[in-house]
């Protein structure tokens, strides 16, 4: 019956209407189709490739769409009983590449079950060709029922359009489902905002997300139609033009609404293109391609992907801001906040109408350009009002300009910023808002440039000006009685230290020079002395805020990368920090950064390392700097401690002491007196035993350790090859990752090795568990292969989807400090799970022993730093030998990245 279907007037340009209704006589049908679609999606990809516009390009595949369905709905007969309907993006005649298409088959409640043969054969005629359809089949009384009850069913209804069929049952089907008869505007709002609330925590209520789901993600798609559907609900519109005259926004609102939509919608397009699939997430592997496709390029703003990643965030940022703008303005309508009578003035700038804050006048802004900034210190010493009111909000954009130079240098803004720090409640509410109304990047232009800056790994989850909000908000949650169990030494510091405004601004500066080229915590440094002195900080508090931002990165490096068990780190580091209150304060800061820059970077074990370095410093500032501790002496106190732990088990001393005049004094230098006596204590027990030459192997929770934060495992055998080989390999089987080794040889040939592991979620082993009980019997059967100089291979797994994202070449560096007895080689690589093994493979092979270890994971790569000494315990000397062993390095795990891809 395809005769019956009318030549459409508005020929769509990549469809040739008669040419298909003459094939369909000649030829099979599903392939006439199947070409017609294979055709209209080549065309449609061309123009997009060739720079046409979007909105055309959507519109015109989704009226394509419309005459297909029409062909393959007339291959059946159907009465006036039945009606096919566009719904979901479909129905707003939007359809990108690989959109589903969403169909909506309605039945008079007579026909329930008439047509059941013909919609099968429908619907299968539309998966054979191609279309990847979303359908339903309900009658009148099920749609309106669904719809009374299901906010997403009767969202979807708001943008149906008939394709097929009863023009009245489509209109019964409007009338029944309007706001008169169910979903009133106010429920509909609410509901929906609800919706909204609910799935921007999903996102991490976050537009920076770094792999954004472009329609669902905070600021995008969705956030849009969220906007279309409580506009069109409550006016009882059909499209956002028809609203232009209607005072719901502006002229401005309503041209960025379209040039960021005409945004996501090419980037949406691209991606579909890209992708050969329905995926609205901005993985990794597509953002490169994407960047390239659009024209970016590698220059000194940043890498292309950072460039165009740029481009998505800010207009996402627009987005939410004009979200949070027309949403509020409609719940004013709603709820009538215009003529409310509650009125409470604050000062000569605003009042509270309702709860929300409000400027007196229009012209507020203009006559008293302080108010910009003064109405966010309002807003932060009064955590009861609701928000600001909408016409403010916009007053607030309208005027932004009045932020120059001049502005900046007025004493009385300076003196508001400043204010801002010092609220009670609030403070990054406030700064995200003053973000998101574009008032801190004008204040701070350093600020601006940095907003919406990513960085293109793992390793930063957040941009940049992201990422330093959720600094401070980390800091401001140290503050909290919450905060004194997991972080008990950051809540005691902010509770002590007398100018915790300072360490905000620290947090505000201390990523600001990233992306200029350069150090960016030199370039922070320097902003932060022109802001500490242009806004009146005594000398005192602007050198500690650049101190605290030149040093960022201090804290965290000593804790991973140092051996700061050894008195000698402590020492230097104590130097660079000079005082108690430098320390407590770059404490803080650390521990907030590491916290705000990926949530996966703070775990139990990082966070035994910063506490440990903490307390050993503060032990070192309260001896005096002029007073280094003697290592004999340091060692005879450690000695005498764990003497006293060991009479307390009544343990023979004497044993002890025997056992001790076979270990190095390094031993007593990197290990505390709780684990030494531990250790010999088990080591007396253990030699009395018949069969003591077997390997002794202890494993206990964080719980009993001397600085806490994961499993420590000890083994003590009989020297006959590289254990750290066997016990790496051994983790990886297991899925423990080793965050810190120390290995020590005695005088009577035993082989003394710690392993500190976490589990694949960053967990300790639960003690007494089948797990801990399975790293005993593994490493004991590997153990015993390794006296008989086998070892087993090293395993080899897949590499994880997102490492293959960043495929960085291994690079090494070897050193070895003077006077040091051991040699320091560093190691970065993209992680995997073997790569212990595979590096003890490599030391195995050219004899090389290890003594320490420091594994750190940032990201996509490891960085870590290993100690070490050839076979006979001398430090690495000879550049041929130093050589050749990181070459076997780079080799052995570029060749196993490459294996794995």
């Amino acid at each position: 019956m395809t005769h019956s279907v009318p030549i459409y007037a508005c020929q769509p340009l990549c469809f040739n209407q008669r040419l298909f209704r003459k094939n369909l006589t000649r030829q099979p049908l599903i392939k006439v189709f199947k070409d017609a679609i294979a055709g209209i999606n080549e065309h449609l990809d061309n123009r997009f490739l060739e720079g046409e516009d979007v909105r055309s390009l959507i519109a015109e595949r989704a009226h394509v769409v419309d005459i297909l369905l029409h062909y393959a709905w007339h291959q059946n007969t159907f009465d006036d009983d039945i009606s096919l309907i566009a719904v979901g993006g479909y129905g707003r005649s939007e359809l990108h590449p690989k959109s589903d298409v969403d169909i909506l088959i309605l039945l008079d409640d007579s026909a329930e079950t008439k047509y059941s043969e013909q919609l099968q054969t429908f619907i299968t005629l539309c998966w054979d060709i191609g279309l990847d359809i979303g359908s339903s089949v309900r009658t009148l009384s099920q749609c309106v029922e669904l719809a009374k009850n299901d906010i997403t069913v009767a969202t979807n209804l708001l943008d149906c359009r008939r394709l097929c069929g009863s023009d009245a049952l489509r209109d019964q089907l409007h009338t029944l489902t309007n706001v008169h008869h169910i979903w009133p505007a106010s429920a509909f709002y609410h509901a929906k905002l609800q919706e909204q609330i609910d799935r921007h925590k999903k996102h991490n209520d976050s537009e920076y997300n770094l792999e954004p789901n472009i329609k669902k993600s905070p600021g995008g798609l969705r956030d849009i139609q969220t906007i279309h559907w409580v506009a069109k609900r409550y006016y009882g519109v059909k499209t956002l033009q028809q609203l232009q005259n209607k005072n719901f926004f502006t002229e401005y609102e309503y041209g960025v609404l379209n040039t960021c939509e005409a945004t996501l919608w090419k980037i949406r397009y691209a991606l579909h293109y890209v992708a050969g699939r329905a995926d609205e997430r901005l993985l990794f592997e597509y953002q490169r391609e994407l960047a390239s496709l659009f024209g970016y390029e590698d220059s000194d703003k940043g890498l292309a992907v950072e460039q165009f990643m740029r481009t998505y965030y800010r207009a996402v940022l627009a987005l939410r801001e004009l979200n949070d703008v027309l949403l509020q303005s409609l719940n004013e309508k709603i709820h009538d906040y215009q003529n409310a009578q509650n009125i409470q003035p604050l000062n000569d700038n605003f009042q509270l109408r309702d709860g929300y804050i409000e400027v007196i006048h229009n012209n507020v802004f203009k006559e008293y350009p302080p108010a910009l900034l003064e109405i966010f210190v309002l807003l932060g010493n009064n955590p009861s009002i609701k928000g600001v009111r909408t016409n403010t909000i916009r007053l607030l954009n309208e005027s932004r300009f009045l932020i120059d130079e001049e502005f900046r240098q007025n004493p009385i803004n300076k003196q508001l910023f400043l204010q801002l720090f010092k609220v009670e409640r609030g403070l990054v509410t406030q700064l995200k808002r003053m973000k998101r109304y574009n008032i801190l990047g004008r204040y701070l232009p350093a600020f601006g440039k940095i907003t919406g800056q990513m960085q293109h790994d793992l390793f930063h989850r957040y941009t940049v000006d992201d990422h330093t909000l959720l600094v401070i908000q980390k800091m401001r949650h140290f503050t909290l009685p919450s905060a004194e169990q997991e972080f008990p030494i950051a809540a005691h510091i902010l509770k002590r230290i007398n100018k915790p405004e300072i360490l905000y601004l620290a947090g505000l500066f201390h990523d600001i020079g990233k992306g200029r080229g350069g150090d960016h915590s030199t370039l922070g440094a320097q902003d932060a002395i022109e802001f500490g002195q242009s806004h009146g900080l005594t000398s005192n508090d602007t050198k500690l805020l650049a101190w605290l931002v030149q040093s960022h990165l201090l804290m965290s490096y000593v804790s991973q990368k140092q051996d700061t068990s050894e008195p000698d780190v402590i020492h230097a580091f104590a130097l660079k920090v000079g005082n108690q209150r430098n320390l407590d304060y770059l404490y803080a800061l650390t521990v907030a950064d590491m916290n705000g820059t990926n949530p996966d970077i703070w775990n139990s074990w990082r966070a035994s390392l910063m506490r440990q370095l903490y307390t050993e410093t503060k032990r070192a500032l309260r001896r005096g700097l002029e007073n280094t501790l003697d290592q004999a002496e340091y060692i005879e106190e450690t000695k005498q401690h764990a003497l006293n732990k060991l009479q307390d088990r009544n343990v023979d001393l004497q044993k002890a002491q025997d056992l001790w005049q076979d270990m190095g004094s390094e031993y007593f230098v990197r290990e505390g007196h709780i684990d030494i006596a531990w250790q010999t204590e088990a080591i007396i027990e253990h030699n009395t035993q018949s069969d003591h030459n077997k390997p002794l192997i202890l494993v206990r929770d964080d719980t009993t350790l001397q600085w806490g934060g994961a499993t420590q495992i000890f083994i003590r055998m009989p020297d006959q090859g590289n254990v750290f080989l066997a016990a790496a390999t051994v983790f990886a089987q297991l899925g423990l990752n080793i965050h810190d080794a120390r290995i020590y040889n005695s005088d009577s040939g035993h082989t003394i090795d710690t392993f500190y592991v976490l589990d694949e979620n960053d967990q300790p082993v639960e003690e007494g568990s089948t797990k801990e009980q399975k790293i005993l019997d593994a490493l004991h059967e590997e153990l015993k292969h390794v006296i008989q100089g086998e070892y087993s291979d090293v395993i080899k797994k897949r590499t994880p989807r997102l490492l293959k994202q960043f495929p960085i070449p291994t690079r090494t560096k070897m050193e070895t400090a003077e006077g040091a007895n051991y040699t320091t080689l560093e190691v970065i690589s993209p992680d995997r799970h073997n790569l212990l093994a595979t590096i003890g493979q490599v030391f195995l092979d050219h004899d090389i022993l290890v003594c320490n270890a420091k594994i750190s994971t940032l990201g996509e790569r490891v960085e870590d730093i290993f100690f070490i000494t050839d076979a006979n315990g001398n430090t690495i000397n000879n550049q041929t030998t130093g050589d050749a062993l990181q070459k076997a390095i780079c080799q052995a795990l570029d060749q196993e990245v490459e294996a794995s891809l």
